[in-house]
């Protein structure tokens, strides 16, 4: 099976090198990958094969992956149990725990949930390719809520188109250390990967990040905290962590962008991926999803609020 190639547009606002564009673009894949890819003809500038990784590329430029056919992948269903909030014969919806990463990755080879989605559904095994079938977005491993996950190509693509055109409506609950300066707001500022440490990503410089853009409504204050709904405009990794972090009130647990000693009792961050509304592959208008705040994170709330 393969996958279709994927096309974007260059938005960076400076000239920058191919591979590098492909990075901030599609951050899922490594460099050396995307190295590979350019070497062996995979990638079309304005409609012609580029095979030079540091040719220049302009805002504007129309970039075209081919990424190869799916090769077996070894990927093992296993019995793990899922909280299914919707299902048909295109997609599941899944209410994710925290603590379970979304698809395989170096350090987690099995007990994710695409190992748990292809027991449930073995018909997923190898679609949208390489070794996370049926994933067209993903939550952090200790983010919970709402996730789709596709089970045919055509859905794939249909929610692929969905979040690409920004029609998916996302809403999370945080909570965040201290109070945003205003109850509600937008937050603009682009997000790139963090040159000094691999596993962060980190507001830059326009030119050297993609533009990102979270708007957020206080709903309930507390002396040192306050509980938030976010709406991520943009999908950049780690985007609301960053944001929040951004204007001062990091996502209370969040020992990567935040304080380094929780300031709840808390294993976790506290950020829950709430709500989503979508249009169904086949469907004329959206429906919304929801899926409760787990007992970990409510019990925080209870606390802070007999205090």
């Amino acid at each position: 099976m393969t996958e279709q190639p994927i096309t974007f547009t260059c938005d960076l606002a400076h000239v920058e090198r191919l591979d590098r564009v492909i990075v901030l673009h599609m951050p899922d894949l490594s460099r050396s990958r995307i190295q590979a890819l350019i070497r062996d003809g995979r990638i079309k500038v304005n409609g012609q094969v580029v095979t030079k990784t540091g040719a220049n590329i302009e805002a504007g430029y129309e970039i075209e992956v081919d990424l190869p056919p799916v090769q077996p992948t070894g990927l093992v269903a296993e019995d793990i149990p899922l909280d299914v909030l919707f299902e048909n014969d295109a997609l599941l919806v899944i209410n994710k725990p925290a603590g379970m990463v979304v698809h395989p990755a170096a350090g987690h080879a099995s007990g994710t949930l695409v190992n748990a989605a292809l027991a449930h559904a073995p018909e997923m095994e190898g679609i949208g390719g390489e070794q996370r079938p049926g994933i067209v977005h993903r939550l952090d491993k200790d983010t919970s809520g709402i996730i789709v996950i596709a089970k045919t190509d055509e859905a794939h693509h249909w929610l692929q188109d969905q979040f690409r055109l920004r029609q998916v409506h996302k809403t999370y609950l945080a909570l965040v250390d201290g109070r945003p300066p205003t109850p509600e707001g937008r937050i603009e500022a682009p997000i790139g990967r963090d040159p000094s440490h691999r596993k962060r990503m980190a507001i830059t410089k326009p030119e050297k990040g993609r533009e990102a853009a979270t708007e957020y409504h206080v709903i309930e204050t507390f002396p040192n905290h306050a509980l938030v709904e976010a709406h991520p405009i943009t999908g950049r990794t780690h985007q609301i962590r960053l944001h929040m972090a951004f204007i001062g009130c990091p996502i209370a647990g969040d020992t990567l962008y935040g304080h380094r000693t929780p300031s709840v009792e808390l294993n976790r961050h506290f950020l829950h991926a709430a709500r989503l509304q979508i249009t169904l592959p086949g469907e004329s208008k959206p429906r919304t999803f929801e899926a409760p705040l787990p007992a970990e994170l409510a019990e925080v709330l209870a606390q802070l609020r007999r205090e």
